[in-house]
């Protein structure tokens, strides 16, 4: 039997869900559609309008449901990626942001206004250092980026190396 995960985010959408979820897994390459419902007849929006759609991006299920503009995407929830290289990170930077804004300390809005953070994988060790002064270096380096630069956050943690 499949395990199912405990714990879906589900992403509210005015009308453009189907658009936003073909945008995620054009950019996600271990990324598929699962499943979607339709708004019947009597519902809110136009009958065979996509209500929801069920996706994966690399293994994490979520839902984007059509819900009318009733509410908008905040800071307050980000997705983060985690990523290995400074060309896996520059992909994901340039093709997420691509018609929304760029931000800064690997912030970054999609064009649907969704927030997502580009970080290297390396960075929650770097964070995590005992030695607070080489923490506080990193997070000096850090908060002077905008998309954030590997090499940059790795001499700043060697640059106090014990």
């Amino acid at each position: 039997m499949a395990q199912i995960q405990k714990i879906t985010p589900c992403l509210w959408f005015d009308r453009n869900a189907e658009e936003a979820v073909n945008h995620y897994t054009s950019i996600f390459k271990n990324s598929r559609l699962v499943s979607q419902s339709h708004y019947g007849e009597g519902a809110p929006l136009p009958e065979g309008t996509v209500l929801t759609i069920v996706f994966e991006l690399e293994g994490q299920s979520f839902m984007a449901v059509n819900g009318g503009p009733h509410f908008k995407f905040t800071e307050a929830l980000s997705l983060c990626v985690s990523c290995d290289t400074q060309d896996e990170l520059d992909d994901f930077w340039e093709k997420l942001s691509a018609g929304g804004e760029k931000g800064h300390c690997g912030w970054l809005k999609d064009k649907f206004g969704l927030s997502w953070q580009i970080v290297p994988s390396a960075l929650g060790e770097m964070m995590q250092d005992k030695d607070a002064r080489r923490t506080n270096q990193v997070m000096a380096a850090l908060l002077r980026m905008n998309k954030l630069e590997i090499t940059g956050l790795k001499e700043a943690y060697d640059s106090l190396a014990s």
